[in-house]
């Protein structure tokens, strides 16, 4: 019965993503949503960025296991880069009315800064995807009481969320988003009442027990490396994914520049409050089972939370769950397989074919997302890191070669095409080599060390005499961007108009 719920949840929500498929008429369309999104639209997707696999099996098992320090990274590094997105650049991208972030860096800088950076975005996202379609193969396996393996379930899933996504882009992600969302947290938040009734003394006595197990320690013991690699982790998440297309995707869909500065902020906020609930869940199933789930802990924690529920609920919860769970995770892999997708198509394809008409580039991007799904399921059946490792390493190489030439390109008028080659060449190969020769060992993190040496080289490369890249005296790169994205705005009024 519960494996008949899932596949008409699964045939509801594909059918959703279809007729809004009939939205997209053109590569903007599918890329930005027509730049159309109401508010609660938009602080849905943004609370979709990062509520996914890694939200409901990964931070939850990272909790039972090592507390509130061991989750620095997401929910606290990844709630902060949303909010950071929305305040800071928000705004500033937006107006510029660009496509993907590749774009920024082209207009910025140069053509070699867009395909470098590209490239690392899209590198990126291997396995913050790869985790979401690992999850996938993991609630299939599960439901199916394994008649359906790991493997089978991450094609089958991969396929899902490929059939809609490749039809309908951001529009079928936005309206997906929205829907998903209030099954999600409607869903989480009955089998969070139902599991604190199993335990005597209800919610207060969970919390309790963590509190005096350690759970809910946040700081690091007063060691200074540790509070390194504490910090480390939390920056690499809080910075490293704010050079992202799906984050970026999010913001400038937005019908305005205020609705996608509010939707950032409210989306980042409920993110945050609500990424506690799986966690509430996971360790009171360690207070009501404690052999069977302790056993879990030692073998794989991102059972946890299936297995309580499937063991300890009736069959309406286990619906609301897997339902509740595959929204997150749907909504959360078809934004994240869209972004690198579209910013590849557009950085580095089109770079090549720059008289492609539109419908062309709209094949192009449907035709680059195909591949990128594949390549990331090769990713997903070949790799055996946890869920939440995944996506807390997916970000080292933004926070490396990314981050800083885009801060600096917004804020530091003097930041050059030198200064963003030398950032973005020698924050990578530092980054590579010290996690390369020194890895774990390594008393900073490699990822630390080469946003360090991003830093270094957009100084240094800017201040000194110029030979790459070099402007003419007055040219004003804030002024040819702004110049740019009038000229944009004027030719969409146009195109409307006609």
């Amino acid at each position: 019965m519960l494996l008949w719920f899932v596949i008409l949840y699964l045939m509801v929500s594909v059918g959703i993503g279809l007729l809004a498929a009939t939205r997209v008429h053109n590569a903007k369309d599918f890329a930005v949503a027509g730049r159309s999104l109401p508010l609660p639209v938009v602080m849905a997707t943004v609370f979709a960025t990062w509520f996914g696999a890694e939200a409901v099996f990964g931070v939850s098992a990272t909790f039972v296991k090592d507390g509130l320090t061991g989750v620095v990274a997401d929910p606290f590094g990844s709630s902060m880069c949303l909010v950071i997105a929305g305040i800071i650049f928000s705004r500033y991208l937006y107006k510029l009315n660009i496509i993907t972030l590749g774009d920024f860096y082209r207009m910025r800088y140069n053509r070699t800064v867009e395909v470098i950076t590209t490239v690392c975005i899209v590198l990126s996202y291997l396995g913050w995807v790869a985790a979401q379609i690992k999850a996938l193969g993991l609630i299939f396996f599960v439901v199916t009481d394994g008649a359906v393996s790991q493997n089978a379930g991450m094609i089958l899933g991969a396929a899902i969320v490929l059939t809609y996504t490749v039809f309908g882009g951001m529009f079928s992600v936005a309206i997906l988003d929205f829907v998903q969302m209030a099954v999600s947290m409607g869903g989480l938040l009955f089998i969070a009442w139902t599991v604190s009734g199993k335990v005597g003394g209800g919610a207060t006595a969970v919390i309790n027990h963590a509190a005096a197990a350690g759970k809910l320690d946040f700081f690091p013991p007063p060691d200074p490396w540790l509070w390194v690699t504490f910090l480390g982790t939390w920056i690499t998440m809080m910075l490293g994914s704010i050079p992202q297309q799906d984050v970026f995707q999010r913001i400038t869909s937005a019908k305005t520049a205020n609705i996608a500065l509010a939707g950032s902020i409210l989306g980042a906020s409920i993110y945050f409050c609500f990424t506690f609930v799986p966690m509430f869940i996971a360790y009171s199933a360690t207070l009501i089972d404690p052999t069977l789930f302790n056993d879990l802990l030692a073998k794989d924690t991102q059972l946890v939370l299936p297995t309580l529920v499937l063991q300890h609920t009736p069959l309406f919860a286990q619906v609301l769950f897997f339902g509740a769970v595959l929204s997150a995770i749907m909504s959360c892999s078809s934004a994240t397989l869209l972004a690198p997708s579209v910013t590849f198509a557009e950085n580095v394809v089109r770079g090549f074919y720059p008289n492609m008409g539109d419908h062309q580039f709209l094949r192009v991007m449907r035709g680059c997302l195909i591949v990128f799904t594949c390549i990331v399921l090769g990713f997903a059946l070949k790799s055996e890191s946890s869920i939440f490792k995944m996506v807390e390493n997916a970000y080292k190489v933004t926070l490396a070669g990314a981050f800083v030439p885009l801060a600096a390109g917004i804020f530091w008028h003097r930041a050059t095409t030198q200064g963003a080659l030398a950032s973005t060449f020698g924050g990578l190969i530092s980054w590579v080599l010290v996690e390369v020769l020194i890895g774990e060992a390594s008393p900073v993190p490699p990822q630390l060390i080469g946003l360090g040496v991003s830093a270094l080289g957009m100084l240094a490369g800017s201040l000194l005499p110029q030979w790459v890249g070099h402007r003419l005296p007055g040219h004003d790169p804030h002024a040819i961007l702004h110049h740019h994205a009038a000229a944009q705005t004027h030719h969409a009024e146009s195109e409307h108009k006609h």
